[in-house]
């Protein structure tokens, strides 16, 4: 109980504090710099006050260059967001993220200063229109980050099934996929928990690029079926370790 309070304790108030940094910084700095350096802080920071500590191996992930690529992570927790902002500290990363998180005061104006992507899944004409702006982001030097669930696993344990959404935002933006496999956070903060759970260490690995070319758009659910088959029995052996 402790160890969550302290946790929390700080958390607002550092979200509060860097999203006002990335606002103000934003529009000063070059592209994604004031977002890149106010995520990265945020999230080590916040990790360290909740006592986590990460085994990161990214040596399949392409190295970061003038052009971004696909990062697609499983989605246990919501722990993931910090854990991904710390191991990929290397790479400037927008997440895609509901429309709705881009209206909330304050946070929603640092989502989009940052970079990041809203998606609005119900209506087909902005989904359209976050792939293109995914796509300039990429060109740009950002590796976009899609949780190919969509939302959390709803069994911690369990890769949630992957939504074909994500799939056909990725093939579309013709970048590498690089898969990454999250193991531990469904210990520590698992769906509908605020207690934070005993467990400290979280795993991630980066899985071997999909490059582009390996399938058209026509090949989706195919691309889906075989990008979860592999990414489940990493993280079985990762979870089992």
């Amino acid at each position: 109980m402790i160890r969550t309070l302290w946790f929390y304790i700080w958390f607002f108030p550092l979200t509060a504090f860097f999203s006002l940094t990335a606002v103000l910084f934003g529009p000063i700095l070059p592209e994604g710099r004031a977002g890149r350096w106010s995520g990265v802080t945020w999230s080590r920071l916040a990790l360290f006050f909740a006592g986590v500590r990460l085994d990161v191996d990214l040596s399949a992930a392409p190295e970061p260059g003038a052009t971004g690529v696909i990062f697609m992570p499983n989605h246990s927790s919501n722990m993931d967001i910090l854990v991904l902002y710390a191991a990929l500290r290397r790479y400037w990363i927008g997440y895609v993220a509901k429309e709705s998180l881009f209206r909330i005061p304050l946070f929603g104006m640092a989502l989009r200063a940052a970079g990041h992507v809203p998606i609005d899944r119900g209506n087909p004409r902005k989904a359209m229109k976050s792939i293109d702006y995914a796509a300039g982001q990429t060109a740009k030097g950002c590796s976009v980050v899609i949780f190919p669930e969509g939302t959390r696993a709803r069994v911690p344990g369990e890769m949630g099934p992957f939504q074909i959404g994500g799939m056909i935002m990725a093939l579309k933006c013709g970048r590498p996929v690089v898969p990454l496999v999250i193991a531990g956070t469904e210990r520590i903060l698992p769906r509908k928990r605020l207690r934070l759970g005993p467990h400290r260490v979280v795993r991630v690995e980066a899985l071997a690029p999909v490059l582009p070319g390996s399938y058209d758009i026509k090949e989706r659910e195919l691309f889906r079926d075989e990008l979860r088959a592999r990414m489940n029995q990493r993280f079985l052996e990762m979870r089992n370790a």
